[in-house]
């Protein structure tokens, strides 16, 4: 029995090796795990919304024009949302006068709030003058509706808002 005893109770000795390999697993594990979380970050948001601040910069005062035109125009486009087996929209468009503006080009897609790879283009047909709906099925969750109407290439009314699904 005193055998027993005393190999249990041998203590196990660290030597420089031991401490060594210790060392650089500890250091390897926390690189590796560096080097994922990195990598996961940048693959699933870049960071980058503005492909050149310079030149959005230069441009803001075109955006301001165009806002201004766009208000002179005192048209009212509507979108209104169609719950049901598919959620669809519907947009209405009319001048000054109410009366339905016919002969445009929509250009209407689904923003997603945090990450514009993640943006939906929505396919609308003119139903009637002035009344468009929409072809594609939309996904669910919080987007920004951005609504583009065009004429011969111009862009006349643009609009931005927060929609739900």
């Amino acid at each position: 029995m005193s055998s027993l005893s005393s190999a249990s109770s041998t203590p196990r000795v660290i030597t420089g090796r031991t401490v060594l390999i210790c060392f650089i697993s500890f250091f390897g594990v926390v690189f590796a795990m560096n080097f994922v979380m990195v990598r996961v970050a940048l693959s699933t948001f870049s960071g980058v919304e503005t492909e050149s601040s310079y030149k959005a910069g230069l441009s803001f005062k075109n955006d301001i024009a165009a806002a201004h035109a766009q208000d002179a125009l005192h048209w009212n486009v509507e979108a209104r949302l169609q719950h049901g087996a598919e959620s669809r929209i519907a947009l209405s468009a009319r001048d000054a006068q109410q009366a339905p503006l016919s002969g445009l080009t929509t250009e209407i897609r689904l923003a997603h709030p945090t990450d514009k790879r993640r943006d939906v283009p929505v396919q609308f047909v003119e139903t009637a003058p002035g009344h468009f709906e929409s072809l594609t099925v939309l996904p669910e969750g919080q987007w920004d509706l951005v609504i583009s109407l065009k004429r011969d290439k111009e862009i006349l009314f643009r609009s931005k808002s927060r929609i739900s699904l």
